[in-house]
């Protein structure tokens, strides 16, 4: 069974990208300010 190269926009692929990584980048800074003080 032949398979078949799909191509993606490249909007859509940074839609995806900013869907996943804008969280996952807020989740991480509260992460790091809630632990700066027991390095402090």
């Amino acid at each position: 069974m032949p398979e078949q190269a799909t191509s993606s926009s490249p909007l859509k692929l940074a839609l995806a990208w900013a869907f996943v990584g804008l969280p996952l980048l807020w989740g991480v800074v509260m992460t790091l300010k809630s632990a700066l003080p027991l390095f402090a």
